[in-house]
């Protein structure tokens, strides 16, 4: 099989007839229509998000493509994975994935596909199933923290992610390594209009439990904290609650402890309460500007929860400390810069939260073996943007591109290069853009973009964004991707496109155009030091951690390195990695703004093509040639074409390869014969071979079906033939069978007429014989019971006799036995029996009356009826007794006083001289 088989549109964009944005865009819609998301340049795949799930990511599908060639099968992710895969664990090469395209193109699902697929084909094994497991559930928790919603995505990732996973020799997870790059964590305090801040903080007040939220001391209503949006809160198909309790699984599954699980949600709703103080502002005796808080209750909520004293944290929002050399100068804040205080901490405070989760997973995920390790990468990160208005972010975002690309077409150029050598076919160079005059303009030491910004933010004076903007115009106003309406390049200055307040980059994507306002602030990211050592101050074991810096015994009054230098090292640092790793390539393209399924909008694509180089990396690819293809398989499928090749080839492929293309007459500049790979310079050549292919397997299918037909009509004449020497054959031997069978009876009445006639005489004789035994043996019989009832009368006889005498014996014993016994049982035996009756009879009496007792009531005159006539007596003698009994009772309930009363009735009685008379027995 092959990808050439049953496709929809061209599976491989290297293969595209005619190559220009048009068919490039018709190609993808075709097979988007068609439910085909994935497409080919070569070994990059080109990822289309259907803004639905479809049946392709199944366990069948996992199966279906493990170990197979990359061009066998129809274009998928998992293609891609499995050859990465494979060429890690068989050839041991590291590798890397790198997956590209703007918010909402499926770059974080993609990245979630190859870990998947990767932990379904590698080993099994308790051990191994829990690092999986790890390294999947480090997922959640990273979305969680560092997603969110955005106009364009509702699980937008605000960072960039690079995973090193590492395997051993067997192919088998040991653990993992992640790399976060520039969270986006001015979203903590601000959010576009319609977008949400990051995830973790709509979780936590839909899915915690009251008394959880007690303890953070947080409310459910999004509407009480200023830092939450509130136009875009909930999310369609989005179920907050069971994402939180996702959460916390996964951060259990991970290898949180509990009392860290606990300390990062309180620092969560440390930055979430932050958002909620508010300054006022004052006046002081000499003049200057100063702000207090309006409301305490929320800044002493904050200090419960990070354990800082509430007197130092309201010192660092007022005031601020500036140290040079041995001096130290504390100014007041106003209220502008109280805010931006308040904001830059609520800042730091989550980015270096977020910072501190990536390095706790590494130390959960990190190989614990200290054997030699193969690794995989994948990087998920922001694709190039270009907005209606493009800052600091988008520009630093841009940069990154720039170096993905430049690295993607030197390594693309170097695979090929090395393909060629190898398979010894002469290598021609390739013109195509090289986007290092870009990156040099951007990151160059001295006359860079980003050096330029560094120098502005650590020049003394008064430094703006103007400034910064002037700067540009002085050093880069001569540099051809560089545009700017105030340089001194006169072409620009009547361009009304480009505002006075903006510059604009033609990057290998297309023209951005940055607005200047805010580059200097956010390249200083500055926190005020004396929040630094607030927070160092607290008794919060993480937050303490998170501020090192604020130690006095450390205090280091050099300034703290800018984003963009650290960024530019962060880059710097990924493309030496990557450069050691054998890259595969995955371009995510959103068809739609709508997030809808079924709408393909074309300009929209066009866009994203553009901006992630695909027509250039096609150009790039099929500069040489275009297709390569091993000579076995290409024997394989274009061998009927000849009539040496066709059906089977004896000899060496490359031979059967090399008759069959001289067969075909095809030009010798279309193709080159390499070591192992047949090599095809122009998609038409190719197209040819197919179109061939084609026709002859219709034809092949033609002649199987005429022979076929002419088989099946040969096999019924053979059959009927057949049939008719078989029924023929059968007939005859049932006419011989007929003719046996009427002879046979024949004979056998005959016989049977001779027989009968032999036996009935035989019979007459054997009756006669048999009358003259019967006679003798009745005669016989009689005379032998004559014999034998005389015997019997005789035995009977004598049996009476000998009866006779046994009984008399037996009745004279018994008399002689009796007279004995008399003598000590007559006089006794009466009494005792009687004795024994009545004893049974009365315990059964007294039993029967214990059970039918009535109440204790002396008004009561309810008594059992007596069971038996004798008893008739002492029955009443019992009703007398319990009556009595029951009325003592009654009457030794009287109290003490009462019995005082009654004797002294007694004494002064004459009539009654003994006191007993008073209470009868």
């Amino acid at each position: 099989t092959s990808l050439l088989d049953d496709m929809i549109g061209v599976g491989d964009m290297v293969l595209l007839e005619p190559l220009n944005e048009d068919s490039f865009i018709n190609n993808l819609k075709k097979r988007f229509d068609h439910d085909e998301v994935y497409t080919y340049i070569g070994s990059v795949v080109i990822s289309i998000n259907p803004y639905r799930s479809l049946p392709i990511y199944t366990p069948e599908k996992v199966e279906e493509y493990r170990n197979r060639n990359f061009y066998e099968l129809s274009p998928h992710i998992f293609a891609l994975s499995d050859e990465a895969y494979r060429s890690l664990r068989d050839q041991d090469k590291d590798q890397c994935i790198l997956i590209t395209g703007e918010s909402g193109a499926g770059k974080t699902e993609a990245s979630k596909l190859v870990m998947s697929y990767v932990a379904a084909v590698c080993g099994k094994g308790a051990e191994v199933n829990q690092v999986k497991e790890q390294l999947l559930q480090s997922n959640p928790v990273l979305e969680a923290f560092g997603n969110a919603k955005t106009v364009r995505n509702d699980n937008s990732s605000r960072f960039g992610k690079y995973m090193d996973i590492e395997f051993d020799f067997k192919g088998d997870p040991l653990g993992g390594v992640i790399s976060n790059y520039l969270l986006e964590k001015s979203r903590v305090v601000k959010q576009p209009r319609g977008e949400r801040n990051f995830h973790i903080f709509y979780q936590i007040l839909s899915g915690a439990s009251e008394d959880f939220l007690c303890k953070l001391k947080l409310e459910r209503d999004f509407s009480r904290y200023n830092y939450l949006g509130l136009d875009s809160a909930k999310v369609n198909g989005v179920d907050d609650a069971a994402n939180f309790r996702t959460v916390r699984n996964a951060m259990q599954i991970v290898g949180f402890m509990d009392h860290e699980t606990q300390s990062v949600f309180e620092v969560v709703a440390a930055v979430l309460k932050l958002g909620n103080i508010e300054f006022k502002p004052e006046s002081r005796v000499n003049g200057l500007d100063e702000s207090k808080i309006k409301d305490k209750n929320e800044l002493k909520e904050i200090c419960e929860l990070t354990g800082i004293d509430q007197s130092v944290l309201e010192r660092a929002f007022s005031f601020r400390t500036v140290e040079a050399k041995q001096e130290k100068v504390s100014t007041t804040l106003n209220v502008a810069q109280a805010y931006y205080a308040r904001d830059a901490l609520a800042k730091n405070l989550y980015s270096r939260l977020f910072s501190w989760l990536v390095t706790r997973i590494n130390e959960s995920i990190k190989a614990q073996t200290k054997v030699r390790k193969k690794v995989m990468g994948v990087l998920d990160i922001y694709g190039f943007e270009i907005f209606e208005d493009n800052s600091f972010e988008q520009f630093i975002i841009n940069y990154c591109n720039e170096k993905l690309q430049q690295i993607f077409i030197e390594l693309t150029l170097k695979e090929e290069q090395e393909e060629y050598i190898r398979e010894g076919i002469e290598w021609t160079h390739i013109e195509y853009f090289n986007n290092a005059i870009i990156c040099d303009l951007i990151e160059n030491n001295q006359t860079g973009i980003l050096a330029m910004l560094d120098e502005e933010c650590l020049r003394p004076g008064t430094v703006t964004d103007d400034t910064f903007l002037e700067k540009l115009n002085q050093i880069c106003a001569t540099h051809q991707h560089f545009e700017s309406r105030m340089s001194k390049c006169s072409r620009f200055l009547n361009d009304t496109s480009l505002p006075h307040s903006c510059f604009r980059i033609q990057h290998y994507a297309g023209k951005v155009m940055y607005q200047v306002e805010g580059f200097v602030d956010k390249n200083n990211d500055l926190l005020y030091r004396d929040l630094s050592q607030a927070m160092w101050k607290a008794s919060h074991s993480l937050i303490k951690a998170l501020f090192p810096e604020g130690n006095p015994a450390k205090i280091n009054l050099k300034r703290p390195p800018t984003a963009g230098s650290q960024f530019k090292a962060s880059v710097a640092t990924l493309m030496k990695n990557l450069q050691t790793k054998n890259p595969n390539y995955i371009r995510c393209i959103k068809p739609n703004d709508k997030k809808a399924a079924h709408i393909f909008n074309d300009a929209l694509v066009c866009h994203q093509i553009r901006y992630l180089g695909l027509l250039e990396n096609v150009r790039v690819r099929r500069a040489g040639y275009a297709f390569r293809q091993a000579y076995e398989p290409c024997l394989e499928r274009y061998k009927m074409l000849c009539k040496q090749t066709w059906p089977h080839w004896r000899g060496p492929a490359r031979a059967g390869v090399e008759v069959l293309f001289n067969e075909l007459e095809i030009p010798e500049e279309e193709f080159s014969f390499g070591r192992s790979k047949i090599f095809i310079r122009n998609p038409r050549t190719l197209f040819k071979l197919e179109d061939l292919r084609k026709q002859r397997l219709e034809d092949l299918a033609t002649l199987i079906g005429k022979i076929y037909r002419g088989w099946k009509c040969r096999t019924r004449f053979l059959l009927m033939k057949k049939s008719q020497i078989v029924i023929a054959s059968w007939y005859r031997r049932y006419a011989q069978q007929k003719k046996y069978q009427k002879i046979k009876s024949s004979a056998i009445i005959v016989q049977s007429y001779i027989r009968g006639w032999k036996a009935r005489k035989l019979l007459r004789e054997l009756k006669h014989q048999k009358r003259c035994n019967e006679a003798a043996t009745v005669i016989a019989a009689y005379w032998h019971g004559t014999q034998a009832r005389r015997e019997l009368k005789r035995l009977k006889e004598e049996a009476r006799r000998k009866h006779a005498v046994a009984v008399i014996w037996a009745y004279w014993l018994g008399l002689k036995v009796r007279r004995e016994y008399r003598k000590f049982f007559r006089a006794n035996a009466g009494r005792k029996i009687y004795e024994f009756t009545l004893q049974r009879l009365m315990q059964k009496y007294f039993l029967e009356m214990k059970n039918k007792m009535p109440s204790l009531s002396p008004i009561d005159k309810n008594w059992p009826a007596r069971p038996y006539l004798f008893l008739d007596s002492t029955h009443k003698e019992l009703n007398r007794i319990f009556h009595l009994w029951r009325c003592k009772k009654y009457r030794d309930q009287f109290t003490d006083q009462q019995k005082l009363i009654y004797e002294e009735k007694l004494e002064a009685s004459e009539l009654f001289k003994d006191k007993k008379a008073l209470y009868p027995a």
